[in-house]
């Protein structure tokens, strides 16, 4: 493990809440181990729901934690989140480590202390997937009311000059936050734990889902297609999409829940491959199921194509992409793996992975902190 960056006494690390293991966790993981003695400030924590890791170190939570079911519907406080991220104190931190894709980048950052913002994408409620959350679906006085909210935070949201600099976790997010923000992005890619997964012996006849249940990760095209072309497909995912989910599907489709890490792995390494239909800031499953030896077959929107290979791309392939988010073309693509899924080897897909593989995020984090960290002690002052 890491110590401090030369000549910095306390760093501090800002996640925006502590709800679960998901991509984001996965990286805030990461530098908790590079920065053991870094407290950890954030708008919410759930006990026991990161790893001990994460959760063996001073957690400190902003009033959010306070208010009435937050644990579960904190969503429902998002006005209120810069308030809360504004209120933490950082004085007498040097070094300020945020991980954002809501409020955590806009932590007032103490004088003279560099802050370095990774960011998975500039706030998506109030912009790229404004309408997933607070569109049709939405109640009718949500509908009403958040419109200026919205327009608020937005405002809100594009004053970054407390961010010395920020890291994107892919190109695609790199663009937007160009776009958003008008700043340039560094690009790191955020790991998969390759060790986590291993090859099977034999595959089974099924498809496979592995998701959060919410609007923008379109997981009713994976269960309209595979309901239509009676194939097996199990969905590995919990949400506010599961009923909805449920009544589209038909007797080919399972709903499995949360699963543990151990279980997922191995559904990953039996399926036939991994369907990912959604446009992902970066998309983390593909390069699970790669880690596992199994394709993806993956709209060719987002993050994956910065980390999938397509058929006849001169290198082995590691996906088949379909290129609207439709059912249609879902189901297409379906049958054109299904036509060459002898061309996919597990090897090669493996070797993929490994590319994205945790020691090497971790090494080009801590280089980029580390150098990061001397141009700004080198610059002069006045």
């Amino acid at each position: 493990m890491a110590e401090d960056p030369p000549g910095a006494t306390r760093v501090a690390i800002v996640h925006d809440w502590l709800t679960g293991m998901r991509g984001g966790e996965r990286c805030l993981e990461v530098l908790c181990e590079l920065f053991p003695r870094a407290p950890l400030f954030t708008l919410l924590h759930v006990p026991g729901s990161v790893t001990p890791v994460i959760e063996n170190r001073r957690i400190v939570t902003s009033f959010v934690q306070r208010l009435p079911a937050a644990a579960s519907q904190y969503r429902r406080y998002l006005p209120l989140f810069p308030a809360a991220i504004g209120r933490f104190d950082l004085r007498g931190y040097d070094l300020v480590l945020s991980l954002s894709h809501c409020v955590a980048k806009a932590v007032r950052t103490p004088p003279g202390a560099l802050h370095l913002s990774y960011c998975f994408t500039p706030m998506r409620y109030v912009w790229d997937l404004y309408d997933d959350y607070f569109g049709a679906r939405a109640g009718r006085t949500t509908r009403w009311l958040m419109p200026p909210v919205a327009a608020a935070l937005r405002r809100w949201d594009r004053r970054t000059e407390g961010v010395h600099g920020f890291i994107a976790i892919s190109h695609h997010i790199a663009d937007r936050i160009r776009r958003i923000y008008g700043r340039a992005a560094d690009v790191i890619h955020p790991p998969v734990d390759v060790g986590r997964f291993a090859r099977a012996e034999r595959v089974d006849d099924y498809y496979l889902v592995v998701s959060a249940l919410v609007p923008y990760k379109r997981v009713d095209l994976a269960v309209a297609a595979a309901t239509r072309l009676g194939r097996r497909l199990l969905v590995v995912g919990t949400g506010p999409e599961e009923r909805r989910l449920r009544a589209l599907a038909g007797p080919t489709v399972e709903f499995l829940g949360w699963r543990h890490d151990r279980e997922v792995a191995a559904l990953y390494a039996r399926c036939r491959a991994l369907l990912f239909p959604a446009v992902e800031d970066f998309g983390i499953t593909p390069l699970e199921a790669a880690a596992a030896g199994r394709p993806t077959i993956a709209l060719a929107r987002g993050g994956a194509l910065e980390t999938m290979v397509g058929l006849g791309a001169g290198e082995p392939p590691t996906a088949v992409f379909f290129g609207e988010q439709t059912v249609e073309a879902l189901v297409e693509a379906i049958r054109t793996f299904e036509a060459s899924d002898d061309r996919f080897d597990p090897k090669a897909l493996r070797v993929r992975a490994e590319r994205f593989d945790r020691p090497v995020f971790k090494r080009r984090l801590l280089g980029y902190i580390e150098t990061r960290w001397r141009e700004f002690h080198a610059r002069p002052t006045c």
